[in-house]
C-alpha cells in the first residue's frame, strides 16, 4: 500500500469517526428531548383531562375560570395517537376514561401512592404517564395517559437518513480530499525520489533541489545532500588511495622483474647473482612492508564493536614501543619523559596491537625525519583528568602548513620528504586507529625547525 493511499484512508477513517461520534452525539439528544417534550405533553394531557372531568362535576361561576375551562376544553378535543385516558379513585377504581378502552395494566405502586416517579416507558416509543389529582372534599385521585409518539417515531427515522446520507457523502468526500491532499503533501518527495535516481557514481557532484526550507521534506533533501557530500568524498578517497596505492606497488614490482629479466639476458658471476638477489630480496621486503600497512588501516577502519578492548597502562605500552624503535634502529634516539598525575593512572580502554602500531609510527616518524638534529626525540607522557596525552616533539626537517593539512591522506608525501623512506601510510594509520578508540590526533608543524605530534586517549577513570 502507497504512503499517498494509507494517508488517504487514515484521513477518511478520522473524519469517518468524528463524524459519526458527532452524529451519534446529534441522535442521542433529539431523542431525549423528544421524549421529555412528549411526556410534558402527555402529562398536560392528563392534567387537562382531569380538569375538564372534575370542572364539570364542580362548575364555577367566575369569569376567569369560566375562560380557564374553555381553554381546557379546546385542548381536550385534541387528541393524541392510540391515546387512552384513566382516572382512579383512591380505592383504585376506574371513575373516568377517555380514548381507546384497553386492559393496559397501571403499576400497583401508583395506585397504592408509593411511586413519584409517575412515567413508564414502553417499546414502540410508547409511554404512560400519571399524575395525582387533589380535589377539595373528595380527596386524592390518580390520572394516568397512555399514547404513542409516532411523529417523533417517524422524525427520529428522517434524522436516522439524513445522518446516513450525510455520513455517507462526508466519508467520500474526505477520502477524495484526503488523496489528493496526499498527493500535494507527497509531491516534494515523489521529486527527490526522482532525483536521488538520477545521482549515479559517475555524478555524485549533483545536489537535491529543496533543501534551503525549514520543514520535514527540506530537512530530508540536506540530510541527504549531506549524505552525497560524504559519499562523494568517500569516492573521490578511494579513488585515490587505488590510485596512490596501485603506484606505490608498481615501483617494487618494477624493481623486482627489472632485476630478473636482466640477471637472465646473460649468464653472470655469482657476484652479480647475489647482488640481484639482494636487491630483489629488499623490493619484495618494501612489498611487504606496504602490503602490511595497507592490512593495518583496513583493519583500523572496521566496526569498533568488533575489534577486541582491554584495559591498558599506556607508560608500558610506551615503554614497549621505545623498545622495539630501538631493536629496529639503534642509532635512533629518544628521550622518554613521564608526567603522571598521583591521582590520574594512563589507563586507557583499547587494543594493545593497534595501540602500539599507532604509537611505533609516531616515534619512527619522528626518528626518521630529524636524523642528524643535534637533539633527540622527546616522547612526553602526561595524565589528566579526563585525558592521556602521549606528546612526541622532534627537532627536524618539519613540514609547511599545506603539507600539514595533508598528514592524514594516505600516500602522501611531502615535497622535503621525498628523500626519506616511507609510503606516507603512517600518520593516515595511526589517525585511524585514534578514530576507532575515540581519540585524536593533532599535528603542529614548523618548517625547518620540527614537528610536534599530540597522541590524545580518553582515561579510563
Amino acid at each position: 500500500m502507497s504512503i499517498r493511499l494509507r494517508l488517504a484512508l487514515q484521513f477518511a477513517a478520522i473524519v469517518a469517526v468524528t463524524l459519526l461520534l458527532f452524529s451519534l452525539l446529534i441522535y442521542y439528544f433529539t431523542a431525549r428531548t423528544r421524549s421529555e417534550v412528549f411526556e410534558r405533553t402527555l402529562r398536560n394531557r392528563a392534567l387537562v383531562v382531569a380538569h375538564v372531568y372534575f370542572d364539570a362535576a364542580q362548575p364555577q361561576s367566575d369569569e376567569r375560570h369560566r375562560a380557564a375551562y374553555r381553554r381546557y376544553l379546546r385542548q381536550f378535543y385534541r387528541t393524541l395517537p392510540d391515546e387512552e385516558v384513566r382516572i382512579y379513585n383512591a380505592q383504585g377504581r376506574i371513575v373516568f376514561r377517555e380514548g381507546l378502552r384497553t386492559n393496559r395494566a397501571v403499576p400497583k405502586k401508583w395506585l397504592a401512592g408509593g411511586d413519584e416517579n409517575l412515567v413508564k416507558e414502553h417499546p414502540n416509543w410508547a409511554y404512560t404517564v400519571g399524575l395525582r389529582y387533589r380535589v377539595p372534599d373528595r380527596g386524592q385521585f390518580l390520572v394516568t395517559a397512555w399514547s404513542v409518539d409516532a411523529d417523533s417515531q417517524q422524525k427520529l427515522r428522517s434524522l436516522r437518513g439524513i445522518l446516513l446520507l450525510g455520513l455517507l457523502t462526508s466519508l467520500v468526500l474526505a477520502g477524495v480530499g484526503g488523496w489528493v491532499f496526499a498527493g500535494q503533501a507527497l509531491r516534494p518527495m515523489r521529486q527527490i525520489v526522482r532525483e536521488v535516481s538520477s545521482i549515479s557514481a559517475s555524478d555524485l557532484h549533483r545536489r537535491l533541489s529543496r533543501a534551503d526550507g525549514h520543514d520535514e521534506v527540506s530537512q530530508l533533501a540536506l540530510t541527504f545532500n549531506r549524505l552525497l557530500d560524504r559519499l562523494e568524498t568517500a569516492f573521490v578517497g578511494q579513488r585515490t588511495f587505488v590510485r596512490d596505492a596501485s603506484h606505490e606497488l608498481r615501483t617494487p614490482l618494477t624493481v623486482i622483474i627489472g632485476e630478473l629479466e636482466v640477471a637472465l639476458l646473460q649468464p653472470r658471476s655469482s657476484t652479480e647473482y647475489h647482488r640481484v638477489l639482494q636487491s630483489t630480496l629488499d623490493a619484495a621486503r618494501l612489498l611487504k612492508d606496504l602490503t602490511n600497512g595497507l592490512l593495518q588501516i583496513a583493519r583500523a577502519s572496521d566496526d569498533p564493536s568488533q575489534v577486541p578492548l582491554s584495559v591498558l597502562h599506556l607508560d608500558e605500552l610506551l615503554l614497549q614501543a621505545h623498545e622495539e624503535v630501538q631493536r629496529r634502529h639503534p642509532t635512533y634516539r629518544i628521550d622518554l619523559e613521564f608526567q603522571l598525575a598521583p591521582d590520574a593512572e594512563p589507563v586507557v580502554h583499547g587494543n594493545e596491537a593497534l595501540l602500539l602500531v599507532a604509537v611505533l609510527n609516531v616515534l619512527e616518524n619522528a626518528c626518521k625525519f630529524s636524523q642528524g638534529a643535534a637533539r633527540p626525540v622527546l616522547a612526553t607522557l602526561v595524565t589528566e583528568r579526563r585525558l592521556v596525552r602521549l606528546e612526541v616533539r622532534d627537532w627536524g626537517v618539519g613540514m609547511a602548513e599545506a603539507d600539514r593539512l595533508q598528514v592524514f591522506v594516505p600516500f602522501f608525501r611531502a615535497d622535503n620528504a621525498r628523500g626519506v623512506p616511507g609510503h606516507g601510510i603512517g600518520l593516515p594509520l595511526t589517525h585511524k586507529i585514534m578514530e576507532l578508540h575515540g581519540g585524536a590526533v593533532r599535528v603542529a608543524s614548523t618548517l625547518g625547525e620540527g614537528t610536534q605530534v599530540q597522541l590524545e586517549f580518553p582515561r579510563r577513570g
